[in-house]
């Protein structure tokens, strides 16, 4: 399933060049996959392209957007109007990809009222109320970490069951409840870790205690590979 976005948006893309058909081969290279893999889960939906010809890009997008639940509207609240929040709401590869986002909320009287992206910031106080007259599928917390879980209580507790979280705190959320975290300085600390080993950078560790096992430190090199 997660590999699934990855392929439509690399079939996206050979549609906005006018790409009629690809080949597994040139798919699978978009996708940053290797072919038989692709092939693989693309016969899970039941497509199996043509030898010689490959598959036939639309119906593809077809296929995919249908498994994923994007041949219908998804609503979404964008709740925490900073910086990110901001971007958030003026992205316009939402719409495009099935995503209407139809309510942006804030805590702070200053933003209230402000256009952004051809919405008014409505107060966070309107949050249950917004979700019910608006159909609201899917929350976006954009919030400090501090406010970040007593909101997403709201949200899950006015009926949301799907939260993409870019607040840097983990959520609890009862079962059911589908959180999906969006961190980006873990992803650039993990890029800092491949950048000092392509360096030849070593893993500098002294263990406490009994110091002189010399398994000591290959089993933490081990788990920082992990």
């Amino acid at each position: 399933m997660a590999r699934l976005p990855v392929y439509l948006r690399a079939l996206h893309a050979l549609q906005e060049r006018g790409v009629a058909t690809v080949s597994s081969e040139e798919l699978a290279a978009a996708a940053g996959v290797n072919s038989a893999k692709l092939r693989k889960d693309l016969s899970h939906l039941g497509s199996y392209g043509t030898r010689g010809v490959g598959y036939e890009v639309e119906y593809l997008v077809y296929q995919i957007s249908r498994e994923l639940g994007l041949t219908q509207d998804w609503v979404v609240a964008i709740i925490g109007v900073g910086n990110l929040g901001r971007a958030l709401a003026g992205y316009g590869g939402f719409a495009s990809r099935g995503f209407r986002v139809a309510a942006l909320l804030d805590a702070d009287e200053a933003i209230v009222g402000q256009e952004i992206a051809g919405m008014t910031v409505e107060h966070i106080d309107r949050l249950e109320d917004v979700i019910a007259e608006r159909g609201v599928s899917i929350a976006v917390i954009a919030t400090p970490a501090s406010a970040a879980q007593s909101v997403c209580d709201r949200v899950v507790a006015a009926g949301v069951t799907s939260v993409l979280n870019f607040a840097p705190v983990v959520l609890s959320v009862p079962e059911g409840v589908d959180v999906r975290k969006v961190d980006l300085s873990i992803e650039l600390q993990i890029l800092a870790f491949h950048e000092q080993r392509k360096a030849g950078g070593p893993v500098e560790y002294e263990p406490a205690g009994d110091g002189d096992r010399p398994s000591d430190q290959a089993e933490y090199v081990e788990a920082v590979e992990l």
